[in-house]
């Protein structure tokens, strides 16, 4: 695990929440391993692949909460593939669990083009921090 400012971390994800029209309740990320990914991804959503987040939604009207699993190899392993660093990649997938929870979605036509503008928007926000 990189050695995050949690409180700058926090702060972010607030603001990002904001600029959706949410107010941050409980939040947990659980970091772990493709194993452990896979094993959460048959289980609960009946998929047999690595996946880099599986967010599961807790959100009350304008309150978003949730836990999120993160596997930590899925995320290095795509940060080589798209050319970011480890950090980077893993600060965009946290900030992609919490965009979940603020209700956008990345599966269906266009989809995923908008997360990654709302991805995008928010790492620039984190520099702003």
């Amino acid at each position: 695990m990189p050695d995050f400012d949690t409180a700058r971390l926090e702060e972010w994800i607030v603001a990002v929440a904001a600029s959706h029209n949410r107010i941050v309740g409980p939040l947990t990320y659980i970091f772990c391993d493709d194993p452990k990914i896979i094993e959460v991804n048959r289980q609960f959503l009946n998929h047999d692949y690595f996946t880099d987040i599986i967010t599961f939604d807790y959100s009350r009207g304008r309150m978003i909460s949730g836990d999120m699993f993160i596997s930590l190899d899925t995320v290095e392993s795509n940060s080589v593939l798209v050319g970011a660093t480890y950090t980077r990649e893993l600060l965009r997938v946290i900030i992609h669990g919490v965009l979940h929870l603020c209700g956008i979605n990345d599966k269906g036509p266009g989809e995923r083009e908008i997360m990654e503008s709302f991805e995008n928007k928010a790492l620039k926000k984190l520099d702003e921090i």
